[in-house]
């Protein structure tokens, strides 16, 4: 694959400013695809490429994909094989491959629809903030339905973004993510690790090697809720008891053994503080009881509610985390 900025830059009718690889994960996603790539080509900000890897469809996807290819300017679009392992696989194969060159670079779900102003919002954001270090903005999203009538609000998480909430909670989907080229160069430094998601996986990463990640609390992304999408709506109370539920039988500690994998295998790019927490988690994970919320305290681990810190908790209680 070419170098985005050197092809791409010489080509006027992808408009000014900052370049941008708008990186989409696709999976079956016919029903819902034509409008969130409408949304992308209404986009306020019009320099960026679309790279949309799809994962083995068999339905109408990469038919759809070639239709908007073939009437964007070319290279607009770059449509490419997945690996076929699952969502986060697909997204990392993009993520993680260093011939992907832009400015920044935007996580993209098939099913949403982003308003206007996404990507200038991010690119502003990202250009007043970011220095030689990683930066990830990211943020709440306005849960829709299937006919874009608006349901509710994704969570205002307030505490701060630190490795210390990172190890244990995801705070924002990877559909409002954009993150500059120092953020892109840790997962393709790291490569592609087997992790839940890629979005938790990037929030691990720019915060644990002593990057930010800003998060902005006003929705820039319709996300859509239907029965096939794979992450949905996270405080309804049967998304509330999915989640109890997947903490008993044993998930959410199979997540953790990912987890502590893949930043074993980062470990060269974290802070020693970042590092030392981790140890305290690996550690409190497997104490005894009474030793068990001693050493949670002390890696100063914490969640964005009081829900979820109660689910904590009862997760350290019982072995569970």
């Amino acid at each position: 694959m070419t170098d985005f900025i050197e092809e791409n830059s010489k080509n006027a009718a992808f408009g000014a400013g900052p370049l941008v690889a708008i990186l989409m994960g696709a999976f079956n996603g016919a029903r819902f695809l034509a409008e969130q790539l409408d949304s992308l080509a209404a986009q306020t900000h019009q320099n960026w490429v679309l790279v949309a890897s799809d994962d083995g469809s068999t339905d109408d996807t990469v038919r759809i994909l070639r239709a908007y290819q073939a009437k964007w300017p070319a290279g607009k679009m770059i449509i490419k094989e997945g690996p076929k392992r699952g969502f986060c696989a697909n997204f990392l194969s993009m993520a993680c491959d260093p011939s992907i060159r832009a400015d920044y670079y935007a996580f993209c779900d098939q099913d949403d629809v982003w308003l206007p102003s996404k990507l200038v919002v991010a690119i502003e954001n990202i250009g007043l903030n970011q220095g030689s270090f990683a930066y990830v903005y990211c943020g709440r999203t306005t849960y829709v339905d299937e006919n874009m009538k608006k349901v509710d609000c994704s969570p205002l998480f307030s505490f701060p973004r630190t490795f210390r909430n990172a190890l244990i909670q995801s705070i924002a989907g990877g559909n409002t993510m954009v993150f500059n080229q120092k953020s892109k160069g840790l997962l393709e430094k790291t490569g592609m690790v087997c992790h839940p998601s890629h979005d938790w996986w990037l929030y691990q990463l720019a915060t644990g090697s002593g990057g930010i990640v800003y998060y902005d609390a006003h929705p820039q992304v319709n996300y859509r809720q239907h029965k096939n999408a794979l992450v949905g709506g996270i405080h309804s109370l049967f998304a509330r008891l999915r989640r109890m539920r997947m903490v008993f039988n044993g998930q959410f500690r199979f997540w953790s053994d990912q987890v502590i994998l893949a930043l074993d295998l980062a470990s060269p790019l974290l802070t020693h503080g970042s590092k030392e927490t981790l140890d305290l988690f690996r550690k409190m994970r497997d104490a005894k009881i009474r030793d068990r919320f001693r050493l949670m305290e002390v890696a100063g681990l914490y969640r964005q509610t009081w829900r979820g810190t109660i689910s904590l908790i009862v997760a350290a209680l019982f072995g569970k985390i």
